[in-house]
């Protein structure tokens, strides 16, 4: 089947025609002629990657009265990225119909700008749940005219937190209008939305709910969570001629990661949401470039990238929701072709991948970590095959040419090949001399040993005195009481995780900390004090808000006594709920209220990874320095 026989009108097929498209993809060819029959409500379910955008767009499109200057259709989407993919690729389609108006309306940019936009006459609005809500409690765009929404990535938008702000609009909305959602996968929450707000949908689903692509080989890497950075280099290093995404869980894990590795000489980049529009603009401008050869971002930023030609997808560690894994994978094998996706994972995570592949359908294949001499060799063929197939230009070199063959002229070519590889090759061969095995084995616990000093110790398990009055803080330190513990998921790795992230402040400024059913001590350096109570006072851990405080001179000391009871702290032992924080984003992406998801894997999150602040940079195993790879 082609385009030209879904009905399309010929303005729309003169676009598709420039750019090359001639048939339609399954979710393309099963969607269009449904949407076009009629007025009817559509769920769709397909892998990122397969031709959404096109799948309602050019039937939207087919639907508009161009000559009306009111806003006929919106068109939600999760993230800036995706919203200005979307708005992009209609204009794209609808370069030939006149009078054709798209609007697009997303945070971090100017409010009276895209105010403008609307009254220019716009009839397509796409926009961010966030800032949309924003214009339409200062009436700057009104929905009396909407005859159709879609909601583009509605599980993503719905882990965000927007389902509040998804209400919102849809309520201004004309009772009588369509709805077109479309999905990756299709948890609970979503299947909610379509019984609200559609009425007797069709459902198109292309490859499964919540399959992954079948061009997508998925690996696993066990390892230690303080090796993840340098297994990481030993993929990059042996995946010679890798185009790919390395997701990580936080923004500040993300920026440190990336900052790691163009630091060792690799051509990364970090892609989140406090980079400003126009940086993330730069950034995702160089990777469609190839300019950029890894990429580096968190999920909400992530969302939007549409690459054709990524090899590698390398998951830093597991996204929060097994639904996250889904999206990230189906960045590769885009349009048709094999891709790989990886993630590493701590001996106390392997269980979790048996949970992954029951909601993707794919089975997942366990893989060593290279060894030091695997990355040599694979690094040093490269090399050699790169100088066989060098072009020789001998216009430029050949007047020097009698001068070094009468250096050589001693030397037989086995030396000549022998000492040219060693020039070249030496420096890395010494950066690889002391690589140790990073695998981790099967009954390790999952502890971050200094390989270094051989000690194994793990920072959870040092008592840091042994005293049993808890109150008594390190010289030098001052004690903070938390509003929760052992019963709200948290050990002492997450204590350490939370506030290095929140506080901004590097794990050795942190002391002991004693961990009870309901509530936690630990102690920070006195300079660091009020910007730890600033840093995470009101942060949200396993739908808990979290209540900081001084610790008392005796409640330390009365806890213990009492067997652990509730402290007398005041109000910051009461747990607390509830409260809309948002984060990042230009103002559109948000956790609280509707998108405190809680971890889906298991109970709680105890075995997050730590922030890998200290840990990247510490270069243990010998790995100081990666010298930067030679073309």
């Amino acid at each position: 089947m082609t385009f030209s026989e879904l009905g399309l009108r010929e303005e729309i097929l003169q676009a598709l025609e420039e750019l090359g498209f001639k048939s339609p993809t399954p979710i393309q060819e099963e969607a269009i002629p449904q949407l076009l029959e009629g007025e009817r409500d559509l769920v769709g379910l397909a892998q990122t990657g397969t031709g959404k955008t096109a799948a309602f767009g050019l039937p939207l499109l087919e639907k508009i009265d161009f000559d009306a200057k009111v806003v006929q259709a919106v068109v939600i989407a999760p993230t800036r990225e995706l919203c200005v993919q979307i708005s992009n690729d209609f204009k794209t389609f609808s370069k030939h119909i006149k009078n054709a108006n798209i609007a697009t309306i997303y945070g971090g940019a100017s409010i009276e700008t895209q105010a403008k936009e609307v009254k220019r006459g716009a009839q397509i609005v796409v926009a961010t749940p966030g800032r949309l809500v924003d214009m339409l409690k200062r009436r700057l765009v009104k929905f009396d005219d909407v005859r159709i929404a879609v909601l583009d990535e509605a599980d993503e938008m719905l882990n965000m937190g927007f389902k509040e702000d998804i209400d919102a609009i849809l309520d201004t909305t004309p009772k009588d209008k369509n709805v077109w959602l479309f999905s990756a996968t299709m948890p609970k929450e979503v299947s909610k939305i379509s019984k609200n707000y559609m009425d007797n949908p069709i459902e198109i689903t292309v490859g499964g709910k919540n399959t992954s692509n079948a061009n997508i080989k998925h690996e696993y890497y066990c390892v230690s969570n303080r090796d993840r950075y340098l297994a990481l280099k030993r993929i990059l290093d042996i995946n010679l001629d890798i185009y790919g995404l390395v997701f990580c869980r936080t923004k500040r894990e993300t920026q440190e990661v990336a900052d790691n590795l163009m630091k060792d000489g690799y051509n990364a980049q970090p892609l989140h949401g406090d980079l400003s529009q126009g940086q993330r603009d730069k950034v995702m401008q160089n990777f469609r470039d190839k300019t950029l050869q890894v990429l580096v971002a968190t999920d909400v930023a992530a969302r939007g990238i549409d690459v054709d030609d990524i090899t590698h997808v390398i998951n830093y560690n597991l996204p929060d929701e097994i639904e996250n894994y889904t999206h990230r994978s189906g960045r590769t094998a885009r349009a048709g072709k094999l891709g790989v996706s990886m993630i590493f994972v701590t001996p106390k995570e392997v269980f979790k991948i048996k949970q992954i592949e029951k909601q993707i359908q794919m089975e997942f294949t366990k893989q060593e970590v290279p060894s030091g001499k695997d990355v040599c060799k694979q690094q040093l063929f490269n090399l050699i095959e790169n100088v066989r197939h060098t072009v020789v230009k001998e216009d430029e070199i050949g007047e020097y040419l009698p001068s070094i063959f009468e250096i050589f002229e001693n030397s037989s070519k086995e030396e000549v090949i022998t000492q040219f590889v060693s020039a070249e090759f030496n420096k890395f061969l010494e950066y690889y001399s002391k690589a140790n095995d990073l695998n981790a084995k099967p009954g390790d616990k999952g502890r971050d040993r200094d390989r270094d000093s051989g000690k194994g110790r793990d920072r959870d398990d040092s008592d840091r005195g042994g005293r049993k009055n808890r109150n008594v803080s390190d010289e030098g330190k001052q004690r903070i009481f938390m509003n929760m513990g052992l019963d709200a998921g948290l050990n002492k790795g997450a204590v350490v995780r939370l506030v290095c992230q929140y506080a901004d402040i590097p794990s050795s400024e942190i002391g002991r900390i004693d961990l009870f059913n309901e509530f936690s001590f630990f102690d920070v350096s006195q300079e660091n004090t009020e910007k730890v109570l600033n840093g995470i006072q009101g942060v949200e851990f396993n739908n808990q808000k979290m209540n900081v405080e001084k610790a008392a001179a005796r409640d330390g000391a009365s806890s213990e006594s009492r067997g652990g009871g509730r402290s007398r702290g005041g109000d910051s032992g009461r747990r607390s709920s509830g409260g809309d924080r948002r984060s990042g984003g230009g103002g559109d992406r948000r956790s609280g209220s509707g998108g405190n998801t809680r971890n889906k894997y298991g109970s709680g999150s105890s075995d997050k990874p730590r922030s890998s602040s200290s840990r990247s940079t510490e270069r243990k195993d010998g790995e100081k320095r990666r010298p930067r790879k030679r073309s």
